[in-house]
């Protein structure tokens, strides 16, 4: 652990209400930035103190940072502000199109420690929907490096044989448009202040098409199987207003007494297509 970065996290005073937990484990920092080349233009959400930025600046041919605390914002000026490379906007990533950003390359990539708290909003703010074909921030990007809640990293890595429920709307969302990997496991105490779970960090290589074919009600499909777990899939499904219910699990070869939990992606595709006969 770096006392450098210790003594610098300790001197700033983390704002609760923006979820601030600085990263200051060293060998962790540099495992973030190697992912960074002189090839690479970065965008960070979420830079804080700038201790993964100072390296990234280094490392990648340019930075674009946004953050919305002004403290950190000073912070970050103070030390990176005489840096050509680096860019730093006091901008909410909800609110951001990438295309409006100054980056030169068709292709991005993106680093985030952001709040956990909102985690989903902001890939699905990156990705799309699981329905959109064409999103103009996934465009734009060809890799996210995510440092998420470890129970988070799960859940968005996880598939129909997964244990523990983990598998879910945001395993899909997660899934639908890249390839995902759980490539570090982050402890707690590599962080100041220490949040109270674990952490990981989690890479999305993003795919041009989409992993199977996107259908008109493969989105509220999704959404009805995972919204009633409890439930067979037979139940879910007349819950969420679909009807021949029974007779479109027959067309896709699924059980109706089955859970939505232990359906494939490819699975739920062919739900969707054979819901469409009758809804």
């Amino acid at each position: 652990m770096s006392l450098n970065y210790i003594l610098r996290a300790k001197k700033f005073k983390a704002k609760k209400s923006l979820g601030q937990n600085f990263l200051i484990d060293d060998k962790t920092i540099d495992f973030i930035a190697q992912h960074a080349t002189k090839e690479d233009e970065i965008l960070e959400i979420g830079p804080g103190l700038g201790f993964v930025t100072e390296q990234l600046v280094e490392n990648a041919k340019s930075v674009v940072a946004l953050e919305i605390d002004k403290d950190a914002i000073n912070v970050l000026n103070k030390n990176l502000g005489n840096k050509e490379n680096f860019h730093l906007i006091e901008q909410d990533i909800l609110k951001t199109n990438i295309n409006d950003l100054p980056f030169k390359d068709n292709k991005i990539k993106v680093i985030a420690n952001i709040p956990y708290y909102i985690t989903s909003p902001i890939l699905v703010h990156l990705l799309g929907e699981i329905d959109e074909l064409t999103h103009k921030n996934r465009s734009r990007i060809s890799e996210i490096i995510l440092m998420v809640q470890l129970e988070v990293a799960r859940r968005i890595i996880a598939n129909e044989n997964s244990e523990n429920k983990e598998y879910g709307q945001l395993s899909i969302l997660s899934q639908m448009y890249s390839d995902v990997e759980i490539i570090k496991k982050v402890p707690k105490n590599c962080f100041s202040p220490a949040p109270k779970v674990d952490s990981a960090l989690v890479k999305f290589t993003i795919n041009e098409e989409p992993k199977v074919e996107v259908t008109r009600l493969l989105k509220r499909t999704v959404k009805a199987i995972f919204m009633a777990r409890r439930k067979n899939i037979k139940n879910s499904l007349l819950n969420a207003g679909f009807v021949e219910v029974e007779q479109a699990l027959k067309n896709a070869e699924i059980d109706k007494n089955s859970r939505g939990e232990k359906l494939s992606l490819e699975q739920i595709q062919k739900l969707s297509i054979a819901l469409e006969e009758f809804n």
